[in-house]
């Protein structure tokens, strides 16, 4: 029975893509000379809209590295995309100093990010995102406000939820205001 829960363990696991991000060695002077330790910072998705990122300390990489990935299966967030390609509306986030600002992009794109925001968006299964890191060049500082910005991140269905509304109705209103704004602007 324990080998099957293994296999279903193995299974399960092996839908999720990972990627490390950062390691840190830090080192602990003590009598005898420096203890080294490391920090991994790892992100997990299944590349269909769920991501979540993990920190994990141990004294030896590949544990500090297993530590991590737990902790990301266990912090993972659901993100509504755009065609499972991209984003539906540009959003902000920020975490301590580090301030990213993420754009929906059309086919073709592909996934315009530095370091720690490109692996995120691997790992979520986006395609065509344009991402800029306004602050901080701290991967941790990075992926948590990506991390912020992407819990912003509203799919036309919910807003139409939380609104009362169809989601053709929102988006023909959306149109409306469009076609009125294009006029107005020929005009000044």
């Amino acid at each position: 029975m324990a080998r099957q829960d293994n296999r279903d363990r193995d299974e399960r696991d092996s839908e999720f893509v990972d990627k490390l991000v950062h390691i840190n060695r830090v080192a602990k002077v003590v009598k005898g000379g420096r203890r080294f330790g490391f920090a991994a910072l790892v992100v997990v998705g299944d590349q269909k809209g769920r991501v979540g990122f993990g920190h994990g300390k141990a004294r030896e990489v590949p544990e500090a590295i297993r530590k991590a990935t737990e902790a990301a299966k266990r912090t993972m967030i659901r993100v509504p995309l755009r065609e499972g390609r991209t984003l539906h509306h540009d959003v902000e986030g920020r975490h301590g100093a580090g301030k990213v600002l993420l754009r929906a992009a059309p086919a073709g794109t592909g996934i315009i990010a530095g370091g720690p925001m490109r692996a995120v968006f691997e790992t979520l299964g986006v395609q065509d995102v344009v991402a800029k890191s306004l602050g901080t060049s701290n991967p941790y500082n990075m992926v948590r406000a990506t991390f912020a910005a992407l819990k912003k991140e509203d799919s036309p269905r919910s807003v139409a939820a939380r609104r009362g509304l169809k989601v053709s109705v929102l988006q023909s209103r959306r149109r409306d205001n469009n076609e009125e704004a294009a006029p107005a602007a020929a005009e000044a």
